[in-house]
């Protein structure tokens, strides 16, 4: 039994248990998602287990036997908050906006509700001016208000270990296709989701964007991430999202007045940066050679200058070509 599949059933077992009155053998079978039903024997394994970890106790009443966790411990004690720092977490909202319509949206949501009702009533008023001179600004991003159920679904894929069968719409070929993936992750970047995740038709690891999946189902044929295989190795030679491109090492060169800005930020975990003493920044990139990459380094405009590679010089100067001829 994959260990994942263990840990999610007993995870639903503790939110049964949370319930005033507890729950008997029966009534936590019924309580588990379709997908996760199975016979009262495991569920007493996973009760024993838990026992070992958490205060669960049996309770006879009316001829049953009910399982309970000790009153009090479902809610966590009240934890020592500064007023600065309920503000600060009420505020994580707004940075939480692009996964609106999500599970871990709604959790988030719900513990900040909490959060905001701790606070006093001068508190409460207090934030509501600071959102008058203060507010996160998330840029652009995807809702996900209307992929909830796709978003369930890849979670349990991926903890019970099992391919699923999609149609897929790629972007970059205009094409509709249906596709057999086994689920490593969920990556969250840019303001948008995406599933990494073995492609059988590719025979390669690909990356997949949930809004851009038509129809999901989940098997029931086993699946195994690679071992050592790391979503941070993964990704690493992206800009941002793309890759899959060779990597090259880039090296930009920025005009005083756009330096003033593009110092000091973090564009690439590879970079690194110079400032001469005329306030212009030298930045050097180990990256993929991408479209994303050609349209990022278009939009500092006039104010960057690529010194190397050559190819993508020119490349770069035919796509500000094709742009200036648009009619």
């Amino acid at each position: 039994m994959p260990r994942n599949e263990q840990v999610t059933r007993q995870w639903f077992l503790l939110q049964a248990l949370e319930k005033p009155g507890g729950a008997t053998i029966e009534e936590l079978a019924q309580s588990l998602p379709e997908d996760y039903a199975c016979h009262t024997r495991t569920i007493r394994r996973d009760l024993e287990a838990l026992e070992t970890r958490f205060p669960i106790y049996t309770d006879r009443a009316d001829g049953r036997v009910r399982w309970k966790l000790v009153d009090g411990f479902s809610r966590v004690p009240a934890l020592q908050f500064s007023s600065t720092e309920l503000m600060a977490l009420v505020f994580t909202r707004d940075l939480a906006k692009p996964l609106e319509g999500t599970p871990l949206k709604e959790s988030l949501d719900s513990a900040l509700l909490k959060v905001t009702r701790a606070l006093p009533f001068e508190a409460t008023e207090y934030i509501q001016s600071l959102h008058d001179w203060f507010s996160a600004g998330i840029g652009p991003h995807k809702s996900y208000r209307e992929h909830r159920a796709k978003i369930d679904q890849l979670a349990r894929a991926i903890a019970k270990k099992r391919t699923v069968e999609m149609r897929y719409y790629s972007a970059a070929r205009d094409k509709t296709s249906r596709r057999k993936v086994d689920p490593y992750h969920i990556w969250f970047a840019v303001g948008a989701l995406y599933l990494i995740g073995f492609c059988h038709i590719r025979k390669d690891v690909r990356m997949f964007a949930v809004d851009r999946i038509l129809s999901l189902t989940v098997t029931n044929l086993p699946c195994q991430m690679p071992l050592g295989f790391n979503v941070e190795d993964y990704v690493r030679n992206a800009l941002t999202v793309m890759r899959g491109g060779p990597q090259i090492e880039l090296e930009l060169r920025f005009d005083r007045k756009t330096s003033a800005w593009a110092k000091g930020r973090i564009w690439h975990s590879s970079q690194k940066a110079t400032l001469d003493k005329d306030g212009c920044l030298t930045l050097n990139l180990k990256v993929a050679d991408t479209p994303e990459l050609t349209g990022w380094i278009l939009s500092f405009g006039s104010g960057v200058r690529v010194i190397k590679p050559e190819s993508l010089l020119q490349r770069l100067k035919s796509a500000a070509l094709e742009v200036a001829n648009q009619e």
